[in-house]
């Protein structure tokens, strides 16, 4: 970033006058008189009649397309994790919320606290929207039981809508607000099928859209 419009960014100073500080000797980066045209980085220090200048961090915010294969952890433990795919400049983001190694689709990453607590804090209420195969068509008895009363689960009841494909009741569009772990696979499994494939298409307002997998793209 030009320097000047760095100091514009972090004092009161439009970047004439911030020309003007520089041309007058007022500023220094890393400890040597600036000039003018100076470009100026993250990891510098920038000093202004000899206070620090600081600009306000600049958050960012990515949709990926996480294929299957991976974990969302840094440490995968032996296994490749996202942050292999993801670009350098995004390796420090943090997930909001993850998917399993065996799921893939839609995962937003952040730098901003604030948007990571908007989109998973149980009171928001995002809703999240699954592609699910089943190894087997799903029951009317258990479809009903899943979005009437829920299934019970070691860490509580389940419950979430269904739709079914019409020509194929193992192929299934699931959309729930919770985030608990495995959610979708543990209640399935708790009905005796198996959960083959979980795709995430939707997450609050974001949908995956036509983003190929591996890629990201900012929001």
């Amino acid at each position: 970033m030009r320097l000047n419009k760095y100091i514009a960014a972090g004092t009161s100073l439009s970047r004439r006058a911030a020309d003007g500080a520089i041309e007058r000797g007022r500023v220094t980066v890393n400890g040597v008189t600036a000039t003018l045209g100076t470009v100026v980085g993250d990891d510098d220090t920038v000093l202004l009649d000899s206070r620090p200048v600081e600009t306000a961090p600049t958050h960012v915010t990515i949709l990926f397309h996480k294929p299957r294969g991976y974990v969302c952890s840094r440490d995968g433990q032996g296994s490749a994790t996202i942050y292999e795919l993801l670009p350098k400049q995004y390796q420090k983001l943090q997930p909001a919320g993850r998917l399993d190694k065996n799921s893939s689709g839609l995962l937003l990453l952040s730098s901003d606290g604030s948007v990571l607590q908007e989109l998973t804090h149980p009171k928001y209420q995002k809703n999240k929207v699954y592609r699910v195969k089943l190894n087997a068509p799903l029951e009317p008895l258990h479809q009903q039981m899943i979005t009437d009363h829920g299934v019970m689960l070691d860490d509580g009841p389940s419950r979430f809508s269904i739709q079914t494909a019409e020509n194929n009741k193992a192929l299934l569009s699931v959309t729930l607000q919770e985030g608990r772990n495995r959610q979708v696979r543990r209640t399935f499994d708790a009905l005796g099928y198996r959960v083959v494939d979980l795709h995430r298409t939707q997450f609050g307002p974001y949908a995956l859209g036509e983003l190929s997998e591996g890629d990201c793209r900012v929001i």
